[in-house]
């Protein structure tokens, strides 16, 4: 059915929005905004009372008209009225033969000055001024009256009537009589019409409590058109309104955590009504508990509400609703992720920038986790982040692109563009992000810079020389060659951007790292996106919590706040968060205990319900297609990112063969309690960047529980390959050894057939399976008895002789039939 907004029901009657809400509820329908469509026969409805109100409008703008016209006639009258009524008055009937009359001075006390005179207790006499002095006024008997001459004018009728004819102020007030008597009339109707449609509205939404169960779906009916009534003393026609729910659901946003209150001052329903819902469906709860996502979905749709949920940080930047004020704008420092091919320098350049050696102490030589960083240029700030740049990483490099404002893309000058380049560049894309191409290793002899301006214009990145917009700076890290120049490119590219942050705003950012060290605890770094982080902030990051008791630099130096654009490690979280949550300080510790302990909640129902799932599918999948095979890990590592990464890893090596299944995985030491659980599950331990305690290794010992330790992820991978292969059964091929025909049979009843056969190819032994084929087609397939030449039992017969053999449990030979000879060699299995 065709729909409405309030807002074009207002435009046609050029009438404000409020207005036509007013209707709206007048008539049983509830509207949130003047954006909600309406069914069209609520508008034909709507339509009716609005040109109602229009049409008596204008009668009542006609009958002002009118009032001031009949106003203005009756003005004239009243004049033309009192000037005969005035001369009547003064001069009364007048006398037949009345001679001159002469009056007589009259002396008034009140012609004088009333002023008092002089003198205590005394007044002066009044004096007669002379122009008040009245006049004499001579009338003679030929002179025609007055009186004569308006009644020549008017007759007796005519007079009579302008004598009883009202005055202005007497038809002033029947006008306003008779308008306020219409007026209230229309209110008494327009009253009764809303009181009634006020009473059949709560009968037909009140529920009794004995069939709350039962769901009662709205009806709608057609409603009779109202007649309109042009006379002005008439009242419009009553209408019979119904309860009528807008037909389109109108969509609601929640947080991810709501509690009955909530819900039922949004949906509009008391608490007490909603608690009742909610026992029919068997779920007790109280007035401030929070209700699962899926629950509030059911009861929202029973309600004609479509629901929308958004985390906490979408809900509390919605709460704040606070434009960043020019004035508290600040220049933030840029962030720059280094992404390249593995093995092309890109932590060897931040080396040389910071004068530092990590790309020393990473293991073989390849970063395995991100890396924060800062280099101070001229005054300015700039904040590098390092990827790793290894396929398993990908995680890891699409999480630094999407934080960053630029991507400088490292490539080696003699190996040029790597899959791992392309992927990189398909990252910047992806988020966005401007990108600078720095063409490393140039000192080398067989450094080819314009092969790769060329490659990586196939890619649609092509040099300002050579008319492309990209940016691309030969640089030498071991050298440190053209460093300055690169470093002044970023500042350059970062000044184009306009980057700009509030500090007055509550910090907030996203989780880079998090790993546990001993003495420390949790160890967590943040790159600060917004606002200002200090010491002693309440924070909530995915589904972890906690205050920042330290906070420490790229070099380990303690400070105590920081701003935009900045990499901090900070120590105060009760649990590890995954890499990539994001990080959102908040008002007080107890809220944000609140909203961790809620996450954690339905991270757990969430892993419970994908466990059942799993064990359900996987159990499903034996009975089908027979036993698979399993490999059960233990994972532990010494970060975050490197958990999911290695996860992610391993997961990916599983077959229709064998399943690799991460029973638990974790940061820090292998424990004891990873030991037993790995006894307990038959599941085998990798570690990576990690050592295993003392007593875990003494009980694994025990236990004969394995534990493999690496420290590059390739070895891991590789390692857990080759485990999966072990748990499949040996397969084996069939090989073809000889053939022979036979040519004739004799019956020997201590052996039974005899065939007498000549080797056509091959050798035939007597240690071989074989098959007899008649027509090409296999007759049986069994082994040798006996295989003899002449008379002498041999081992085996060569291409080119005859011989004599027999199959055992088979006498069935027929001339002519053709023995192949063969073996089982076993092969290695494959995933």
């Amino acid at each position: 059915m065709q729909q409405i907004k309030v807002s074009d029901l207002a435009s046609e009657f050029e009438m404000r929005n409020a207005v036509v809400i007013s209707e709206l509820k007048k008539v049983g329908v509830w509207v949130p905004s003047s954006d909600t469509p309406v069914d069209h026969d609520i508008a034909d409805r709507i339509r009716r009372r609005l040109q109602l109100m229009v049409e008596l409008e204008q009668q009542e703008e006609e009958r002002v008209r009118e009032k001031k016209e009949r106003s203005a006639k009756k003005e004239k009258k009243k004049v033309a009225s009192s000037k005969t009524r005035k001369s009547i008055k003064q001069l009364g009937k007048p006398r037949k033969g009345a001679g001159k009359v002469e009056e007589e001075e009259v002396s008034s006390p009140w012609a004088g000055s009333l002023k008092p005179r002089k003198g205590k207790g005394n007044y002066r006499k009044v004096e007669i001024v002379d122009d008040e002095t009245p006049q004499r006024t001579e009338v003679t008997i030929d002179d025609e009256p007055i009186i004569e001459k308006v009644e020549a004018q008017l007759s007796a009728e005519a007079l009579e009537k302008a004598m009883h004819e009202p005055t202005r102020a007497e038809l002033e007030q029947i006008t306003q009589r008779t308008e306020r008597e219409a007026v209230r009339k229309a209110r008494q109707e327009l009253q009764l019409l809303e009181e009634k449609a006020k009473a059949e509205t709560r009968e037909a939404t009140a529920l009794d409590e004995k069939v709350a169960e039962k769901t009662l779906e709205p009806v709608s009916e057609p409603i009779g058109a109202a007649e309109v009534v042009e006379e002005a003393e008439k009242s419009p026609v009553a209408e019979t309104p119904e309860p009528v729910e807008v037909s389109g659901p109108r969509e609601v946003t929640f947080s991810e955590k709501i509690t009955v209150k909530e819900l039922g001052e949004t949906l509009q329903i008391k608490s007490n009504e909603l608690i009742k819902e909610l026992f029919s469906r068997g779920t007790m709860a109280t007035i401030n508990q929070v209700l699962d996502q899926k629950l509030v979905q059911e009861i929202c749709e029973l309600h004609d509400v479509v629901p929308h949920f958004v985390s906490f940080e979408v809900a509390a930047a919605q709460e704040e609703q606070v434009e960043d004020l020019p004035q508290d704008l600040t220049v933030r420092p840029p962030v720059v992720t280094v992404m390249g091919h593995v093995d092309h320098g890109k932590t060897s350049l931040l080396d040389a920038l910071r004068n530092t050696q990590v790309a020393a102490g990473e293991a073989g030589g390849i970063t395995q986790h991100i890396g924060a960083y800062h280099v101070d240029v001229k005054g300015r700030r700039i904040v590098f982040i390092d990827t790793p740049g290894h396929a398993a990483f990908t995680r890891m490099r699409a999480r630094g692109a999407d934080v960053t404002d630029l991507v400088v893309l490292v490539v080696a000058a003699d190996d040029g563009v790597m899959p791992q380049t392309v992927e990189a560049i398909d990252h910047a894309r992806a988020a966005e992000v401007p990108i600078i191409v720095a063409i490393n290793k140039i000192d080398k002899s067989d450094s080819q810079p314009e092969k790769v301006r060329k490659e990586l214009t196939e890619h649609e990145l092509v040099a300002e020389e050579w008319g492309g917009d990209t940016v691309m700076v030969e640089v030498s890290a071991k050298e440190k060659t053209n460093l300055d120049l690169l470093l002044e490119m970023i500042l350059l590219s970062a000044d184009l951007l306009e980057l700009k942050a509030n500090t007055k705003r509550a910090a907030s950012g996203v989780v880079l790292e998090a790993r546990l060290e001993k003495g420390r605890g949790a160890v967590t770094s943040i790159l600060v996106q917004g606002g200002t982080l200090r010491v002693g902030d309440s924070f909530i990051a995915g589904a972890a919590f906690g205050k920042v008791r330290a906070m420490f630099d790229d070099r380990r130096k303690s400070c105590s706040e920081t701003g935009p654009g900045s990499a901090v490690e900070i120590l105060g979280f009760q649990t590890l968060p995954k890499a990539g949550d994001s990080f959102q300080v908040v008002e007080g510790a107890a809220k944000a205990r609140e909203i961790g302990e809620y996450r954690q909640q339905q991270l757990r129902e969430q892993e419970l319900a994908v466990t059942g799932k799993v064990n359900l599918d996987d159990l499903f999948a034996q009975m089908q297609g027979g036993k698979v095979k399993e490999l059960r890990i233990v994972l532990k590592a010494d970060a975050q990112g490197s958990v999911e990464v290695l996860e992610e890893t391993l997961q990916k090596l599983s077959t229709e063969k064998v399943q690799i299944k991460v029973i638990h995985s974790g940061v820090g030491a292998v424990s004891e309690s990873d030991v037993l659980l790995s006894s307990a599950s038959n599941a085998i331990i990798v570690g990576f960047n990690v050592r295993p305690e003392r007593t875990a290794r003494e009980l694994a010992e025990r236990e004969q529980v394995d534990i493999r330790l690496h420290t590059v992820i390739y070895e891991a991978s590789e390692e857990i390959t080759q485990a999966m292969v072990g748990l499949l059964e040996p397969t084996f091929r069939e090989k073809e050894m000889g053939r022979a025909e036979v040519r004739d049979t004799f019956r020997v009843p201590k052996f039974g057939t005899i065939a007498g056969s000549y080797v056509q190819s091959g050798l035939i032994k007597r240690n071989f399976e074989v098959r007899l084929l008649r027509d090409n087609v296999v007759i049986y397939t069994g082994e040798l008895d006996s295989l003899r030449r002449f008379k002498e039992d041999v081992n085996e017969v060569r291409e080119g002789y005859e011989c004599g053999l027999s199959i055992a449990n088979f006498n069935d030979i027929k001339v002519g039939d053709v023995i192949e000879a063969f073996t089982q060699e076993e092969v290695a299995p494959e995933l």
